[in-house]
């Protein structure tokens, strides 16, 4: 197991590995070119040296706007090692949501990527403490340092005292919380907090120096930073990848053998694979034969062993190796995290041959609470707690946790008391148990269960992950607190049924006709009525309404992190849920 202190550790074990080949990035020709251990340390010296020059001291914060690219990293490592706090921004935020952030935290100095970014900052500059702002792409603009100029810094003489100076409960960074019931709050991560948390939470998976990973999911979100972290102090090879878009493409060609990815990922490869199957009699004959002949060893799969039967390795050689060479054909670890994965889409990987090992965190806890391991997995499970953790379920079910990973509050103190008891547990706010084998299980968030008016609860992300296991189905949020029954609000994947609806003969205009054609409307009636076979009375859905909208992190209705922005969709589509219970205020009258 690592035996980090703080994340400056990292920097010292990379820079000792002395690798040819620490880090991949994309030039402009597409060709990959690799980044040594030392030549990146090296830059991480020289970015500190500017930021020292500039007069940017322990505890000022410097924020980072950008996709995840080298520079992203190098940024980061710089600020660590001057004990500077960072705060990373999702590159996808407009400039309204930007000034608030950068105005609270007080930074004085901006990274950002690329030109689009720094005309977001423009306009809101003027009454925001920066400094300074760096741009890492090569653009001769105004006001603006280019991030090459700062490789030529000369490095300094006190930085490996500074950096080694850097104590645990030193403040690391700062992170404004996505928000998806209210306005975001800054959780404070102290160095120590992060540092132990990567020391147990990768400690039963042996990373080595043959792995290497995709670095892809935000950086501004801690999971993907967390898992950077790991491996870069376990000498993993770490692509980077800016763009969702470019995600296939560089499967193929960096062919990762640890990939960790939002469940979204998943049900994305999952969408596609069910509709290519769809495009012949034989192809769905094929595929329905091979997931038939996979459910008959998920327990085997999921225990990380190959079934012996020839059956499925003649499934897994006609199909399951197919689905294995879209994710590169090298993977050996497959994880998921950021949002609850889903038993049913557990189960459809299990039954293609491929283990998804699911973990859980939050932000405010550096984030990994509970993991399963290539040792210890149970599918449905978000894994045993870490064992530096301490767990217990209250009277209510939610989850209490308390241990060094567990942050020392928000920024400012907004929130502490809502979240902290008086003997130091942190409410996690969500909803869970853990069986006797001490694996832990979250069913949902202790906010977002429904009410109905007869005093049911109903946990919504059980049955909106059934829903979002069907191809033609993007998005799904359950409604229906404090009425008497539950209703949905779909948002279709267009990508999907589109080309189904032409395969159907049916003829729309637009995705409003589309989404309202009755024949479509009884596909995914059909779709609903297999769900409820699967619910208890009170939980089945007997309303919906698909959605002519794709929900998008840009248009409000997801967070970064593809979780559902549920107050915004009940703002959005109150005209909707009104209908839904139009009929409930006519029975009171």
């Amino acid at each position: 197991m690592l035996n980090l202190q703080t994340l400056n550790d990292i920097l010292f074990t990379l820079e000792a590995s002395r690798r040819e080949q620490a880090v991949l990035v994309r030039d402009p020709s597409g060709a990959w070119l690799p980044i040594s251990s030392g030549e990146f340390c090296r830059r991480v010296r020289a970015v500190a040296a500017a930021l020292h020059s500039w007069g940017i001291r322990k505890g000022d914060r410097v924020a980072i706007l950008a996709e995840n690219r080298w520079e992203w990293a190098v940024a980061d490592f710089a600020c660590l090692a001057l004990g500077i706090v960072d705060v990373p921004l999702y590159p996808t935020l407009l400039a309204d949501q930007i000034a608030p952030l950068l105005a609270d935290s007080g930074s004085r100095v901006l990274f950002l990527s690329t030109r689009t970014q720094l005309d977001k900052i423009a306009s809101i500059r003027a009454a925001l403490p920066l400094e300074r702002v760096v741009i890492m792409d090569e653009e001769n603009v105004p006001n603006a340092v280019t991030f090459s100029s700062l490789l030529a810094t000369p490095a300094g003489s006190d930085f490996d005292r500074t950096a080694h100076q850097v104590q645990p409960d030193d403040l690391a960074t700062l992170i404004y919380t996505s928000g998806t019931t209210g306005d975001p709050k800054g959780v404070m991560l102290t160095q120590g907090n992060i540092a132990c948390n990567v020391n147990y939470s990768t400690a039963e998976f042996g990373f080595t120096s043959a792995d290497s990973c995709i670095s892809f999911l935000p950086l501004s979100h801690i999971t993907a930073r967390h898992l950077d972290y790991a491996l870069y102090a376990q000498n993993v090879t770490i692509a980077y990848c800016p763009a969702f878009d470019q995600l296939p493409q560089t499967m193929q060609q960096i062919r990762p053998t640890i990939i960790v990815a939002v469940p979204r990922v998943y049900e994305k490869v999952r969408q596609v694979a069910e509709q290519k199957s769809s495009e012949s009699g034989f192809k769905r004959r094929l595929f329905a034969w091979a997931l038939g002949t996979g459910r008959k060893h998920i327990e085997t799969v999921a225990a990380g062993r190959q079934p012996a039967s020839p059956a499925w390795k003649l499934a897994d050689a006609l199909v399951y190796k197919k689905l294995r060479a879209g994710f590169g054909g090298r993977v050996r670890y497959f994880i998921a995290g950021g949002a609850p994965l889903g038993l049913d889409t557990a189960h459809w990987f299990a039954s293609a041959g491929i283990r998804i090992l699911e973990g859980y965190g939050l932000t405010e806890t550096s984030p990994v609470l509970a993991i399963n391991t290539p040792n210890a997995n149970r599918m449905g499970s978000v894994g045993r707690p870490l064992p530096n953790l301490e767990c217990r379920i209250a009277e209510d079910g939610e989850l209490l946790v308390r241990g060094p990973n567990i942050f020392p509050g928000y920024w400012k103190g907004r929130g502490d008391a809502e979240v902290f008891d008086a003997e130091g547990w942190f409410r996690t706010g969500d909803i869970g148990h853990i069986d006797q084998d001490g694996f832990l299980f979250i069913t949902d968030r202790k906010k977002e269960l429904l009410k109905t008016s007869g005093g049911k609860f109903i946990a919504p992300q059980p049955i909106e992950n059934k829903l979002k296991a069907h191809f033609l189905v993007a998005n799904a949020a359950l409604v229906g607190d404090r009425h008497k029954f539950a209703s949905a609000l779909i948002a279709p994947n267009f990508a999907a049924l589109e080309p189904w609806a032409r395969e159907q003969g049916i003829v729309a205009s637009s995705r409003f006709d589309l989404v309202t054609h009755p024949q479509v409307r009884a596909e995914y009636q059909a779709q609903i009525d297999r769900i409820n076979a699967t619910l208890a009375n009170f939980e089945t859905i007997k309303r919906f309404r698909i959605v002519h909208e794709e929900w998008t992190i840009d248009s409000g209705e997801l967070t970064p992190s593809m979780k559902l922005r549920r107050r915004i969709i009940a703002q959005k589509y109150a005209i909707e849920i009104a209908e839904f219970y139009a009929d409930e205020s006519i029975s009171k009258r």
